[in-house]
């Protein structure tokens, strides 16, 4: 009975030559691979036309998905290999490392006995890196066995000897104590497989465990014990693929490995002896494509370049690290932006792997699948823009799916602005990561379709929620999402609320979005006639609390207050009703005379009145007069200032009775005093549009203003006679006359 124990470096692409190699000639009847036996049922879809490596084996606690561990595997990675080899000739290949269910149950225990301490790996390959003068335990593995092309008989007999040898010197690694029972688990499978009459098995491992697993007819007992105190775990594990992406490899998971070149690694798996000049032939095409000159003479100076770094390192051949100092010399000029730019597309890669659709998976990602397909959708690791029109049913589509994701608190897609104007545009990026599939199947519990899912989330924020603000934002998310019957919850539920609340805030907060949401339905043909009743309830409650909710607020809460109240105009301003918008200024008419109230609101509702035209130009003149005094407090004249502003400074340029008042009361200010408000007049002024702080600088030159107003100048300038000729032409042009 032969047992051939083969150490590797995970995702190493010398081990997994050396592993195809061997398996070839020692033809085993069985291979063990490394990893929990959880998976073994899934190492057979290895070889599937479908399964495109980079993927990863996700296993999870079934009630609990955000338990999980993952096992990604590239088409370079040594176990995937062996498995493909297994599959290929018809042999059982089987995980024959410790469980996932014990593994979770020992983490929960080690979280609940130190929550904070997290173990430190050390690579006990470091020792004789500093003894030789690498830079790190991987650099001198890659040096002496993944570079190496030899007999791979020897190259598993040197692995064997290294590890024996770091093994018998006491060498430890920090992950020893974990290794123990994992090592036993192992060795007591390996012995199952002998009591099966397989005669000629093949373990793939980490180099490490190599040794632990010769001795197996001298260890049964301890092996025993030492499992008999392992903890019991009646945690249901479930198994699956999921895509993986290049940079995802990088990450320490399952069996604790990670590359930082995995495109680069690819590469050398593909590449048979002129690694390097094809390596820095994709280089010169990427380049190329951002437009940069790269010519042939350029490759061959970064290859000769490499080849003599190489040597004065005393390295027999060249690797990454002469390539990206060869090409950053002479490719990028130096340019360190440009390197970064090959390690992104080249050296890491945004390859995303596809596992068969016929896998197991739970019903909420099979339906996420099946909308992608329905909608021609594609998950990618690369940014994608998508232009929607609404008026096309597979747009409107993909919206809806968009949306009803962002419920369900998986970032896919992201809105953004859009390129072309009008209410049926819409434009979203879409970039997939690994991490946005474990969040779908942590929400499987939810439902079995990603609408009954994301009407969960709704309802259940639904019934938890106390405030109309956020029952309104949850509307407003219903709506493009198409989720009618969360709507029609969210409706009652708001109804309830109205009745009972009188935070007046609250309303404040919920008003606009509900004033929106109810324009929002000609362009999603979604019935909201009842909000009409509602918003209408609401804005009488806002009305006759407003004035005793703005009384004796402090600064900051007075500053939010002016924003609501200014967002409120505008949403009033577009909820475009006579009756409730004079309800409304009649409102601010009586809070304008509230000494009680902070000098922001105050100038807020001033300005608010003298836009609206609800104040004539002698009352006007006389509130900013009286607020401007020099008799007042300087700090809240320029609160009443920042408020009648409100980050627009037009009317400082064309209203020059204004300008007067503002420039009169800044030259009596000491100098004191002035540098005082300074950061506070900064604040106000910063809000305006550049060209606007530009003029009033120019105009700040001349002094006071000689004029009253400038719209007077204007109006005796004014030809009636010329306007005339013009009047029909600007009709026709906005559609009046059709």
């Amino acid at each position: 009975m032969a047992i051939h124990i083969l150490g590797i470096r995970h995702h190493g692409v010398g081990s997994a030559k050396n592993v195809a190699d061997r398996l070839a000639l020692i033809k085993p009847d069985i291979i063990l691979v490394e990893g929990p036996p959880e998976i073994s049922e899934m190492l057979l879809a290895i070889g599937h036309a479908n399964l495109v490596p980079p993927a990863a084996i996700m296993c999870y606690n079934t009630d609990n998905p955000k338990e999980s561990v993952f096992y990604p595997f590239a088409e370079y990675s040594p176990e995937w290999v062996a498995a493909q080899y297994a599959n290929k000739h018809g042999i059982p290949v089987k995980a024959i490392d410790l469980p996932v269910s014990i593994s979770l149950a020992q983490k929960r225990e080690a979280e609940e006995a130190n929550p904070e301490e997290a173990p430190v790996s050390k690579d006990p390959l470091g020792y004789l890196a500093d003894i030789a003068g690498f830079g790190s335990g991987e650099e001198w593995w890659e040096y002496h066995f993944e570079q190496q092309k030899e007999n791979t008989a020897e190259h598993f007999e040197a692995v064997m000897h290294v590890m024996e040898s770091l093994r018998a010197e006491g060498v430890e690694s920090s992950l020893d104590k974990e290794n123990v029972p994992r090592e036993a688990y192992m060795r007591t499978l390996i012995r199952q497989c002998q009591n099966e009459i397989y005669t000629n098995i093949a373990v793939i491992c980490g180099a490490w465990h190599a040794p632990a697993l010769l001795n197996l007819d001298g260890t049964a007992k301890s092996d025993a014990k030492i499992l008999k105190v392992l903890p019991k775990s009646k945690v249901k594990v479930t198994a699956t693929w999921i895509p993986w992406t290049n940079s995802r490899l990088s990450m320490s998971s399952g069996y604790g490995a990670g590359i930082y070149s995995p495109g680069w690694y690819e590469h050398q798996w593909h590449a048979k002896d002129d690694a390097e000049i094809t390596w820095l032939t994709k280089v010169a095409t990427a380049l190329r494509d951002k437009q940069i000159d790269i010519s042939t003479a350029h490759v061959i100076e970064a290859f000769v370049l490499s080849r003599s770094l190489s040597s004065l390192r005393n390295k027999y051949y060249v690797s990454l690290e002469e390539l990206n100092e060869a090409t950053l010399s002479v490719m990028c000029m130096g340019d360190g932006i440009l390197l970064e730019l090959i390690k992104k597309e080249l050296i890491i890669g945004s390859k995303l792997g596809r596992v068969p659709e016929e896998l197991p998976k739970v019903p909420l990602q099979e339906d996420f699948e099946q909308n992608l397909k329905s909608l021609r959708l594609k998950l990618t690791a690369e940014q994608k823009q998508y232009d929607l029109d609404l008026r096309k049913e597979i747009d409107l589509g993909r919206s809806i799916l968009f949306f009803r994701l962002e419920v369900l608190g998986i970032p896919w897609a992201r809105r953004t602005v859009s390129r072309s104007k009008g209410t049926f545009k819409e434009s979203w990026f879409t970039e997939w990561s690994p991490d946005m599939m474990i969040e779908l199947i942590d929400k499987a519990f939810l439902g079995n379709t990603i609408e009954s899912a994301s009407q969960s989330v709704i309802l259940g924020r639904c019934a938890q929620t106390q405030s109309i603000a956020e029952v309104s934002e949850l509307i407003q998310k219903c709506i493009p999402a198409e989720l009618f019957e969360g709507i029609d919850a969210l409706l009652d539920r708001i109804v309830e609320l109205s009745t009972v609340s009188s935070d007046i805030i609250d309303l404040m907060n919920a008003l606009p979005a509900l004033i929106e949401v109810s324009r929002y339905g000609n362009v999603r043909k979604s019935d909201l006639s009842i909000l009409e009743t509602i918003v209408k309830q609401l804005l009488v409650k806002v009305y006759i609390g407003l004035n005793n909710a703005c009384y004796g607020l402090d600064e900051d809460n007075s500053t939010s207050m002016f924003s609501l109240i200014t967002k409120l105009n505008n949403a009033i301003r577009l909820y475009d009703d006579t009756e409730y918008l004079q309800q409304w200024h009649e409102t601010l008419h009586k809070m304008v005379d509230n000494t009680g109230v902070h000098p922001i609101i105050l100038g807020c509702v001033c300005r608010l009145l003298l836009d609206s035209q609800q104040m004539d130009e002698q009352e006007v003149d006389k509130r900013i007069a009286f607020a401007l005094s020099v008799s007042n407090d300087p700090y809240q004249v320029a609160s009443w200032l920042e408020g009648f502003l409100k980050g627009n400074g037009m009317i400082l340029i064309y209203d020059n009775r204004l300008w007067n008042l503002i420039y009169s009361w800044v030259s009596s200010l000491s100098k004191e005093i002035f540098m005082e408000l300074l950061p506070l007049l900064r604040r106000t002024f910063s809000k305006f549009e550049f060209g606007e702080r530009r003029q009033i600088g120019e105009k700040a030159k001349k002094g006071l203003a000689t004029e009253r107003h400038s719209t007077a100048t204007a109006a005796q300038n004014f030809n009636e006679e010329r306007a005339a000729l013009i009047l029909p032409i600007i009709k026709e042009l906005a559609g009046f006359n059709s």
